[in-house]
């Protein structure tokens, strides 16, 4: 009988929680979204920003209620494991690692963009091609040579995002003109849909956050508060963001030309070309730190997968001086740098989008069956039960859903044929645990 989890310490506040969730959700999105924002609604943007605030919302409070039942390591698929088996859990994984993996690629293609604006006379296909390659290629081998200087290469400070895009806001919201701003009609539900699938990528993150949710003191009362504190911070901001830069350049947004770089195109206005320089320095900062982060733990997935036999074995191998997962490192950045050459970032994002909206679909219809389970409900600290709790999951789950009917033919394809290669390999693996020779003990010999 294995002896039972020993109980977390709940020291993290509302502030904490919320400054996490804050951290993690604003990334790369933001600095290229409002452009692809305003190509598809116009001024009614911010909309689509209301609408996805509220599923993330929701969403979140799922994850934070299934996190306080199943206070376990790995996150999502833990709980969606917990409530409908290994290989529900074992997708669900397969999944995350997917979506996190064509995010990477998603957000380089960001990063090349950004870095390449800075030296106009290197644009060009092969140029950024041997940026990406040199970018990841030195990154596996920083991870490689250890977790602890990958670790530090990663730890990029967030103020370094945060307040180009506030100073953004404020220095420019006196251009804004309120012409550019004017509502006429307003956008088919079909738009608003194709639009808010493309940026829910932008509130992708809030889960990462949400994994300590065992760990907060008065999760009743905490977990809702920090949920709404911090997805209203960072609603406000990314509506604020794009106001300003609609209300500067008005339909030039929308230009295939300022796709790349909306933000410094909008700087331009009113701080000339150091405004956007500095933009365009802040989307390296942010992008690269995400890279560097990503770049430290997304190989342990292949590597994880490797050690339980889902994955061929030498993907298990750890280096024999700097005694890391070397070949998963090599691996994913190989398949990242393809990914990130070979693709667009509205392209990367959706199929990005759904991967990661498949995990929460799992997530909240993992919550009744949770309920039903009693899951963590003999621990000493009861679970955090979410308000409106036999509501909220089903709400959530059907707007989940209302996004990927929006989805391409291509991100399904892509999404299904992992799915399916992943059921394999977890059939075939079983086969195999059932067909090796068992020792005295019960347990299969080595």
């Amino acid at each position: 009988m294995t002896e039972p989890t020993p109980a977390l310490r709940r020291v993290i506040g509302v502030r904490g929680l919320a400054a996490a969730i804050f951290n993690i959700t604003i990334g790369a999105a933001i600095f290229v979204l409002p452009a692809h924002m305003a190509a598809g609604l116009g001024p009614a943007a911010p909309l689509a920003y209301l609408v996805c605030a509220v599923a993330t919302a929701l969403v979140a409070l799922c994850i934070a209620e299934a996190g306080s039942r199943v206070p376990q390591s790995g996150g999502p698929y833990a709980y969606v494991g917990s409530a409908f088996g290994p290989y529900a859990g074992f997708l669900c994984g397969v999944l995350l690692w997917l979506g996190i993996t064509l995010a990477m690629g998603a957000v380089a293609t960001v990063f090349a963009d950004a870095a390449l604006g800075l030296a106009p006379g290197l644009g060009g296909a092969l140029p950024r091609a041997v940026l990406l390659i040199v970018v990841y290629g030195a990154l596996a081998v920083v991870n490689i040579r250890g977790a602890s200087l990958g670790s530090q290469v990663s730890g990029i400070a967030t103020v370094a995002k945060v307040v180009p895009l506030v100073a953004f806001v404020a220095l420019g919201l006196s251009h804004v003109r309120a012409e550019n701003l004017a509502l006429g009609s307003f956008p088919s539900l079909s738009r608003l849909g194709e639009s808010g699938l493309l940026l829910m990528f932008a509130f992708f993150g809030m889960e990462s956050a949400l994994q300590v949710s065992g760990e907060v003191r008065d999760g009743a009362r905490a977990v809702p508060r920090a949920i709404a504190l911090a997805v209203t911070g960072v609603g406000a901001l990314y509506i604020a963001v794009q106001l300003v830069a609609q209300g500067i350049l008005g339909s030039a947004l929308a230009a295939p030309e300022t796709a790349k770089a909306p933000l410094a195109a909008a700087a331009v206005q009113f701080a000339g070309q150091t405004g956007a320089t500095l933009i365009l320095i802040a989307m390296i900062v942010s992008t690269f730190g995400f890279m560097t982060a990503t770049m430290l733990a997304t190989p342990r997935t292949l590597f994880a997968f490797a050690v339980d036999g889902y994955l061929p074995r030498p993907l298990a191998r750890v280096h024999p001086a700097h005694r890391t997962p070397h070949v998963a490192i090599a691996v994913q950045g190989v398949i990242v740098c393809a990914i990130a050459i070979t693709g667009t970032y509205v392209k990367l994002a959706v199929m990005a989008n759904v991967a990661i909206l498949l995990v929460y679909l799992a997530c909240c219809l993992a919550i009744p069956r949770l309920r039903r389970l009693d899951a963590g409900g003999g621990a000493a600290d009861k679970p955090f039960v979410m308000p409106g709790g036999r509501v909220v999951p089903w709400v959530a789950a059907g707007l989940i859903v209302a996004l990927l009917v929006r989805a391409t033919g291509e991100a399904w394809l892509l999404t299904g044929g992992v799915m399916a290669a992943a059921s394999l390999g977890f059939l075939w693996r079983r086969r195999l645990s059932r067909l090796q020779p068992s020792g005295p003990a019960g347990h299969p010999t080595s």
